[in-house]
């Protein structure tokens, strides 16, 4: 089967790799976002997905305008038989949706209809999930909606962030998104529509939404921050500095009012809404991350210091 595989970020790589690797298909292009600027220098640089596609010799396309009719009639001209898609990072529209006979083939990282949207991984740890999975489904106009092929489960861990459950769903996922396209190719798979019932929508999580709440009960509290390590990254204000968090640890001792710093053998707690927590890492401005018991003795913390 010709195909053309869209995606953007590392979270998409195994299932390229695994459809490069296969004896079924062929990867004829692959479609992905345009070069961004990164690095002090300012530079483009292409995505991961692209510069795996360059390093295997597989043609990249970058429009800027994926939906625009130019790139509709160029990809008419390649002539896939099936698009996959994984993290592309673009609304698809009706003239783009309509160029491959088998259609465009989506593995998103929830149990649809169950967190619909840019960030399903952050909000299943947010909510306290204890089962997420993928899904492959075939893409409609509408958001995430629909007829579903397959679906692989995970255990969400207790001390999961958003990278390392990503990382897991991304090499099970490749496995389902291959054998999904097995099925589509030989005829033996046929797609189901979604319940109505059930669905929740996972927006992309801006970096405001990151910021701590440690007015909120300590389970809250680590499990907002894990979904948001290591993009867009939890902060707080400590004084007048702007702080990133990593992952805390619900902890017992003497309660604290939601944000106060103590500082003991054990290490840096912070007050919540029920018990404190101890504070892993802490990245001040400008430097790399530091143990928050190191960062709290070069920092002289007076005994109503606080988070907020």
């Amino acid at each position: 089967m010709r195909i053309i595989f869209a995606g953007t970020p590392e979270p998409a790589l195994p299932s390229l790799r695994r459809l490069i690797d296969s004896s079924h298909h062929d990867v004829i292009a692959v479609l992905t976002r345009p070069d961004a600027v990164s690095g002090r220098r300012g530079r483009p640089s292409p995505s991961p997905v692209a510069q795996l596609a360059i390093d295997v010799g597989i043609p990249v396309l970058r429009p800027g305008k994926p939906n625009d009719a130019e790139f509709v009639a160029e990809l008419h001209d390649l002539a896939p038989d099936c698009c996959a898609v994984v993290a592309y990072g673009a609304l698809l529209r009706e003239g783009l949706l309509g160029v491959p006979p088998l259609g465009w083939i989506n593995l998103h990282f929830s149990l649809l209809p169950a967190w619909r949207g840019a960030a399903p991984v952050q909000a299943a740890i947010a909510a306290g999930d204890e089962v997420t999975g993928a899904t492959t489904f075939r893409i409609e106009p509408s958001l995430d909606s629909g007829p579903v092929f397959g679906v692989v489960t995970e255990t969400v861990r207790p001390t999961d962030t958003a990278g390392i459950l990503l990382e897991r769903l991304s090499v099970s996922g490749a496995t389902l998104l291959d054998k999904t396209l097995d099925g589509i190719a030989d005829g033996s798979l046929a797609a189901v529509p979604q319940p109505a019932d059930g669905v929740t929508v996972a927006p992309k999580i801006t970096v405001e939404e990151s910021r701590v709440r440690w007015d909120l009960p300590a389970q809250v509290v680590d499990r907002r921050i894990r979904a948001v390590t290591p993009n867009p990254g939890a902060w707080t204000m400590m004084g007048d500095l702007r702080v990133k968090v990593g992952p805390v640890t619900p902890g017992g001792g003497e309660p604290l009012p939601p944000g106060m710093i103590r500082v003991d053998r054990q290490g840096v707690h912070v007050g919540t809404a029920s018990n404190p927590v101890l504070l892993g890492d802490i990245q001040p401005p400008g430097k790399k991350p530091m143990k928050a018991a190191d960062w709290a003795r070069g920092a002289r913390l007076d005994e109503t210091a606080s988070a907020t």
